[in-house]
């Protein structure tokens, strides 16, 4: 553990530090020749120290690399058309993403043999889907960093970039020249995906059907400014965003229903593993589903093979792998970091937390400790990139977060039952979506009401990044000290409340 603690953990170093500071070789081969120095005073005690010493300094080295390698620059066969009214053919890559004013779709251009990615802005009255090959028209752009509203630097050049996209065209129109070719399976994702969709929205009436979707699937589409508002103030856009808890019950419940046949075990396993990966294609492949997929799968791996599972590995090697991919995702992507802090937080900060809350009975000690590991674990980030501090996120999140799983099944029974029958029998759909509607009414309840108190949230206007560090710091130090652990006690309680 110690050992990918160290890979991991130099291969961020590495990365992050190439992609805040610009630089070429020369920092490279100091830090190469720090891993020499540690490696060639290896045969001095503590051994062990100068050999993580060496493994470290030669990832850093490595996650440099990486990121330089990543660091292209935007192709010269497009730049020449910046600032220009241009026209190309394409293919959407991307769900369009609708605004309340405008729609934003994710295109594939080529040029020769270039191939890049850009964003349309466009106008809502425009219909594509992923997949099909489309001729738009607009002004070509570069995306550039802005100033929030918090006075904050917000990289949005940088965001795009972990996407695979350069390039911005806006002010034009788009139109399809080809659908999707039968065999595209990102076409059969959306397409199923927006059946779905469609299904809850004969099932559920606005919002609760976009919040139903989200809850699901993921995305804040059709909740509206107001409502997306009040759950970020309350601490709750989290039941909104696609989240590996989501892909992991999903996996959890089709091992389950396969379970019912009396299949092998590695056949059930299988089965989840291809319906979670199956989720992932149609929820829509960001930096968080990938990151919770690749742990679901080592999980269910674990299972079928009869080894252990040990998440916090997983974690480490979910991050590895993804950084390996794409280096920007680390300081780019503010939901993966946010998704990796809260997982850490819950695999680590959230044992110690539930061995100090004895009084309690067991399920809410576990539902308490899980939440306030998760919002602990996340506040230094969520401070940093977006200065929100919500006061009520922790009650707000204790009333909420234990009927996710019951709003996820009710809401998914209203889709498919709204996506087959509801066409011809709208009041059966209806019925199917009662249960999912009661549930949707109360997380808007909550999150309405949490929002609504006097200081509910506020912002801060800085939050530097030592701070961001320093607070880290200490969670580890909490999470790792043998100080803090009371495993002991835990367990009496348990044996007690037996």
């Amino acid at each position: 553990m110690t050992g990918l603690l160290i890979i991991v953990s130099g291969f961020a170093s590495g990365v992050a530090l190439r992609s805040l500071f610009i630089f070429s070789s020369e920092p490279i081969a100091f830090v190469v020749l720090l891993a020499a120095l540690c490696a060639a005073f290896a045969f001095l005690k503590p051994r062990r120290v100068y050999t993580l010493g060496a493994v470290f300094f030669l990832f850093v080295s490595f996650g440099m690399v990486r990121t330089m390698v990543g660091d292209t620059p935007a192709p010269d066969a497009f730049l020449r058309d910046l600032n220009h009214r241009v026209s190309y053919e394409a293919v959407v890559v991307g769900d369009p993403d609708v605004r309340e004013k405008n729609q934003r779709i994710a295109l594939e251009v080529r040029s020769g043999e270039t191939t890049v990615g850009m964003l349309a802005v466009m106008p809502l009255s425009a219909r594509v889907t992923v997949g099909d090959r489309v001729r738009v028209y607009g002004s070509l752009s570069l995306p550039e960093a802005f100033e929030t509203d918090g006075g904050r630097t917000f990289r949005y050049d940088k965001y795009l970039q972990a996407r695979g996209i350069r390039f911005l065209i806006s002010f034009g129109s788009i139109h399809a020249l080809e659908q999707a070719p039968w065999y595209s399976l990102s076409a059969m994702f959306a397409r199923i995906k927006h059946t779905f969709i469609d299904g809850l929205g004969r099932a559920l009436p606005r919002p609760d059907s976009a919040l139903a979707s989200g809850i699901v699937i993921g995305g804040k589409q059709g909740l509206g400014t107001s409502l997306t508002d009040a759950f970020t103030r309350s601490g709750l856009v989290q039941i909104i965003v696609l989240s590996g808890y989501n892909i992991m019950v999903v996996a959890e419940w089709v091992v389950a229903f396969f379970a019912l046949f009396a299949l092998p075990r590695r056949l059930q396993l299988f089965a989840g593993g291809a319906a979670l990966l199956l989720f992932v294609g149609i929820a829509g492949i960001s930096a968080t589903a990938v990151r919770a997929a690749i742990m679901a799968v080592i999980a269910l791996y674990a299972r079928a093979t009869g080894r252990s599972y040990a998440a916090s590995r997983a974690l480490l090697a979910a991050v590895f792998l993804m950084l390996v991919w794409n280096p920007y995702y680390l300081c780019f992507d503010p939901g993966f970091g946010l998704s990796v802090a809260a997982t850490a937080g819950i695999i680590w900060l959230s044992p110690r937390i539930e061995a100090r809350l004895l009084r309690l009975r067991p399920f809410w000690r576990n539902t308490v400790a899980t939440t306030l590991a998760a919002q602990i674990s996340v506040l230094p980030l969520l401070l940093y990139n977006i200065g929100l501090f919500s006061l009520v996120a922790l009650p707000a999140n204790l009333l909420v977060n234990p009927l996710v799983p019951l709003a996820m099944a009710s809401a998914a029974v209203a889709g498919v039952v709204g996506m087959t029958v509801g066409y011809f029998a709208p009041l059966l759909a209806t019925l199917a979506g009662y249960p999912a509607y009661m549930l949707t009414r109360y997380f808007i309840f909550i999150a309405e009401k949490s929002s609504s108190l006097p200081y509910a949230a506020f912002t801060l206007e800085r939050f530097p990044f030592l701070f961001v560090l320093a607070a880290y710091a200490v969670l580890i130090y909490f999470a790792s000290s043998k100080r803090f652990s009371t495993t002991p006690q835990l367990r009496l309680a348990k044996n007690a409340s037996m």
